[in-house]
């Protein structure tokens, strides 16, 4: 396995202190703010294509969603931690590969106490829901829906007694999460409806997504494994968590061919799918838990990041242009 010996990386213990500024600092930190692009690109997606395909774009309904799902992101995060703390699987995790995977370790030296994170917690998920109320008083209670769902699969995940993360299900909640819901409930609250069109660019960014997860999982198997939370990367190994990877790769690369099929896409983003599938496949050669490997393991983690934020890019261009 990795190197257990090795210096654990962790926030800087600058930001201990008191005072509002730096109380407000820990708990923005403690988010994961870094990360957000990962909530914030489907939206942006979405809202690409109801202006595209549906002419239909307001600049304060897409200020709400994107502030509420951001924040819905961001609930999700803390919470992650509080449930991994719960069951220990943070708390020992000497293999993590810091700051992409093992959490973000606030609890853990000590910067915000469980308590803390899950008054944070809370405290964001509240914020969302009163954003979601405001945009069902232009949109109807379809838009409360929608939040409620997106946030309650986040929560789920974390959750002591139902953690979904647990049960080898969370990477399918993470894609729906980060993928199929805020592409399609953007359009929908733009547009007022879905078409095929909508789903099939929805596909690439859910495989994105839960790609980030998969390999992010790769570093804290034993210590999920002791803490038994059996995500698919403990249920089926490194090698497993590879074949998963590159099955996600062409999942995207195939949903983005047939839209291109069905002219959703134009005829130049086929280039562009195929270079970011030659760049998924190449990052899931370097999934491995030798510690030899592991430089190789962290260059892949950074990879499949930029794949998801390029993905993302990309798709926005080819749909506006």
């Amino acid at each position: 396995m990795l190197d257990a010996s090795r210096r654990l990386d962790r926030p800087s213990p600058a930001l201990a202190g008191p005072g509002v500024a730096a109380a407000a600092r820990r708990a923005f930190l403690a988010t994961r703010p870094a990360f957000f692009v990962a909530s914030a690109m489907p939206v942006l997606i979405g809202a690409a294509w109801a202006s595209s395909a549906f002419h239909r774009f307001n600049g304060l309904w897409f200020g709400l969603a994107l502030a509420a799902t951001v924040l819905a992101h961001a609930a999700a995060n803390v919470y992650n931690d509080v449930g991994d703390d719960v069951i220990g699987a943070d708390a020992d995790n000497a293999d993590r590969i810091y700051p992409y995977t093992g959490g973000s370790r606030f609890i853990q030296t000590g910067l915000l106490s469980r308590r803390q994170m899950t008054r944070l917690a809370l405290a964001l998920a509240a914020v969302a829901l009163v954003l979601g109320a405001l945009l069902a008083m232009s949109r109807g209670p379809g838009v409360v829906l929608l939040g409620v769902m997106g946030l309650g699969l986040g929560l789920l995940y974390s959750l002591p007694g139902v953690q979904l993360s647990a049960r080898g299900v969370g990477e399918t909640a993470v894609a729906i999460s980060f993928g199929v819901l805020p592409v399609l409930g953007t359009v929908w609250l733009q547009a007022g409806r879905v078409d095929f069109g909508a789903v099939l660019i929805c596909l690439p960014v859910s495989a994105w997504a839960a790609a980030i997860l998969i390999i992010n999982e790769v570093p804290d198997i034993v210590a999920d494994r002791r803490a038994e939370k059996r995500t698919l990367v403990v249920r089926w190994g490194a090698g497993g968590a590879r074949w998963i990877y590159w099955g996600l790769t062409l999942l995207a690369l195939s949903a983005s061919g047939l839209a291109i099929a069905r002219h959703a896409l134009p005829l130049w983003y086929g280039v562009a799918a195929l270079g970011i599938a030659g760049l998924g496949l190449w990052a899931a050669c370097g999934i491995s838990t030798e510690g030899a490997g592991r430089a190789r393991l962290k260059q892949s983690i950074e990879l499949t990041l930029a794949i998801h934020a390029l993905g993302c890019v990309l798709l926005i261009v080819a749909i506006l242009v």
